[in-house]
């Protein structure tokens, strides 16, 4: 895992929506990406559907957040209809498989798939948050808001 205060690894990835999101091109503003292991899964369905509920919040301190797994662009469309993402962005890390979540260094190379994790990224690029949860935890968004508060 990447250590607090280094510089989140480049990236880009295509949404749900088939828009490319490149980390480079939203700096001078904090970008949430928040790991998950795969979609249509219980506990991945809430944590994308608290990101959602909390978008808002999020907006109002300038933070972008990001859902990202490695299933396929597809996959997350359908996803993304069935849950009612309407502002959520939900990347695919599909292809090469897992690259995003190895440059963090939460790829679970047993499983194929991601860590569930949220890393904070400030303005400069730079993780000011990061945190690993149990795969069957559901992350606590309200650990985030006050973060960001604080």
């Amino acid at each position: 895992m990447l250590p607090l205060g280094s510089v989140a690894p480049d990236f880009s990835l295509k949404d749900q929506h088939e828009n490319t999101i490149q980390l480079s091109n939203l700096k001078g503003r904090k970008v949430l990406l928040s790991f998950h292991p795969l979609a249509w899964t219980s506990v991945c369905s809430e944590q994308m559907k608290s990101l959602e509920a909390a978008y808002d919040q999020f907006e109002a301190m300038n933070v972008l957040p990001l859902g990202v797994s490695v299933d396929p662009v597809p996959s997350k469309k359908a996803w993304a209809e069935a849950l009612g993402l309407k502002k959520l962005h939900i990347l695919s890390d599909f292809w090469p498989h897992g690259e995003v979540a190895r440059a963090f260094g939460i790829f679970r190379e047993q499983d194929g798939f991601s860590e569930r994790a949220n890393v904070l990224i400030d303005e400069q690029g730079k993780i000011v948050w990061i945190k690993v949860y149990p795969i069957g935890q559901l992350p606590d968004i309200n650990e985030i808001l006050d973060f960001l508060k604080a």
